[in-house]
């Protein structure tokens, strides 16, 4: 199976469906057929933040307008892929496109507006989610017969200790990340976690807001929202220690805000090893507290992990992703004993990729991309054969280490040039870079 996200822009040019680019169905269907003819499975994202830069000059994610472009775009592609596309997943990781691009001016559109658009846009992305969803159920999926989901990422924040407060902490922290969007989807109430709405209500009215800075469904659209996966998608890296910030608010978050509103703090430990990124650290444990969470959160759902994996600097005899995924797998496989509903797994990525802000600095592939040849040469890495043996095998041998294609020295420690995303520097301080 191979899992690729399809670009909005390229379909439709300015977002609206007036405009379908010819040239861009062509493409995407020359890969399908690609993938097909090598009983390769296509798993498509309609949306990994692509945005037609157009919608944004209307508002982009807070615009309530974008919910119906969103759903003609969608349905291009199911009239289009839906033949041969059986798997579908509406968005990727709406947490980098509603915090980091409104709250943080940390990913495009680049803004640094908190406390409201981060809900307005949280809040029109689920709706677009339910809508397509509506659309695939009812036109599509009973004669294609495709499965539909949606994909969020998210830590495991563990609790800093056993005390009540940090149960508390870390409780609050998962609700009001991970639980922010699938709760609506597939909790029994369709709606936003309870903490957030009290939260965001209260602190909205102590702020001298008029009403909450958190929308508000309507009872159609949490009937609509309700149940609109057939699969929850995840994609899970690192960890995070969690304790609730001060009544003083120690942590100096921002007043409105999504951090104040959430009013937690984290950290990572020094002990777990590094990566090539500076806000990824490796926890395999993590994967599996994350799992049963998901698991007893939501009475057992269908899971894809539809991410996990590791990124260093360079070099293909990449012995810390060989150790990463050996570690993730076996966590993976802790959660499937205890009875966690997990039916597929996909390796983050199949080659080194431009990572955002971080560009090519960071590299999470099983295949090395020599940026410095015109044809962009792949090379196999040592965690490219260990990931076809275990694929092959249906096994984890912690002993295999085989040499790579081609031997590329790892750069030396302490080269590295950029950091991408938020970094957590220490207990109280968050640098998004």
């Amino acid at each position: 199976m191979y899992r690729f996200s399809m670009a909005w822009t390229r379909l439709m040019p300015t977002g609206i469906s007036n405009e379908i680019n010819q040239a861009g169905i062509d493409y995407y269907n020359n890969l399908i057929d690609e993938l097909v003819k090598y009983n390769i499975e296509p798993m498509v994202t309609l949306y990994h933040w692509d945005l037609p830069q157009r919608l944004q000059e209307m508002g982009g994610w807070t615009n309530r307008e974008i919910v119906d472009h969103f759903k003609e775009y969608a349905r291009v592609a199911f009239e289009n892929f839906g033949d041969r596309v059986k798997w579908w997943t509406t968005f990727n990781e709406p947490y980098p496109i509603c915090v980091l691009s409104y709250e943080y001016d940390s990913m495009a559109p680049g803004y640094d507006f908190p406390g409201t658009p981060t809900y307005l846009c949280g809040h029109n992305l689920l709706l677009s989610h339910a809508e397509a969803v509506e659309l695939y159920r009812t036109q599509f999926q009973p004669t294609q017969n495709g499965i539909i989901g949606f994909t969020m990422d998210s830590s495991w924040n563990e609790p800093e200790s056993d005390s009540v407060e940090d149960l508390e902490a870390s409780e609050i922290a998962m609700q009001f990340s991970l639980g922010w969007y699938m709760h609506p989807i597939f909790s029994k109430s369709g709606n936003y976690p309870q903490i957030m709405i009290d939260r965001v209500g209260n602190n909205s009215l102590k702020q001298g807001y008029a009403k909450s800075r958190l929308p508000e469904f309507t009872e159609e659209e949490i009937n609509k929202i309700r149940g609109s996966a057939d699969f929850f998608g995840i994609n899970h890296y690192t960890t995070n220690i969690v304790y609730q910030n001060d009544a003083d608010n120690s942590a100096n978050f921002r007043i409105p805000s999504y951090d104040h509103d959430r009013n937690t703090a984290g950290y990572q430990d020094p002990s777990w090893p590094e990566s090539g990124s500076g806000w990824l650290k490796v926890n395999p444990k993590g994967m599996y507290y994350l799992l049963t969470w998901i698991s007893n959160e939501y009475d057992n759902p269908l899971v894809y992990i539809t991410e996990n994996g590791v990124s260093d600097l360079g070099g293909t005899k990449d012995i810390s992703r060989i150790d990463f995924y050996n570690g993730y797998l076996n966590a993976v496989l802790d959660a499937m004993e205890e009875g966690c509903d997990v039916r597929g797994y996909v390796a983050w990525s199949l080659m080194d990729n431009f990572e955002w802000r971080a560009g090519l600095t960071e590299r999470f592939g099983l295949y090395y991309v020599d940026y410095d040849t015109p044809e962009r040469t792949r090379i196999a890495k040592s965690s490219a054969k260990v990931y076809a043996n275990i694929i092959k095998t249906r096994m984890i041998d912690p002993d295999y280490i085989p040499e790579p294609d081609v031997l590329i020295p790892s750069p030396p420690v302490g080269t590295r040039k950029s950091v991408a995303k938020c970094q957590i520097v220490n207990r109280a301080e968050v640098n998004c870079n």
